[in-house]
């Protein structure tokens, strides 16, 4: 069965960049699209980075917003999210799904076999 799971959370301070990542399991990466969402305290989950693979040798397509970078790894089956200059307002759940393409990919509606997300807390 395919299966996304994320890991890499934890407590990160101020400042400081933190890495977390999306392992999948049950398919390959190959012509897939992988979108990182996040939940924070407030507010409904939004889109804040998507990564398609576009080539069976690994070559990607990237889209990312404000102080995230996204990158992917075919070999491992895993997908790698990097947010960088961490703040307070970081702080949330980070989730990792499934998608067609990165076109609209702030949206999590059309995404789906989400992982169970892995908490980010940013913090002194």
């Amino acid at each position: 069965q395919a299966q996304l799971a994320e890991s890499g959370g934890g407590l990160v301070p101020p400042g400081k960049s933190l890495r977390v990542s999306c392992t999948a399991s049950g398919l390959a990466l190959d012509y897939r699209t992988i979108g990182w969402f996040r939940e924070v305290p407030g507010k409904q989950r939004e889109g804040i980075a998507c990564i398609t693979f576009t080539e069976r040798n690994g070559k990607t397509a990237r889209r990312v917003k404000g102080r995230f970078d996204v990158s992917g790894d075919m070999t491992k089956n895993t997908v790698y999210l990097v947010l960088d200059s961490a703040k307070p307002e970081d702080t949330g759940v980070y989730y990792c799904a499934l998608g067609h393409d990165c076109l609209n990919f702030d949206s999590p509606n059309s995404f789906h076999h989400w992982g169970r997300g892995t908490q980010v807390t940013v913090s002194a």
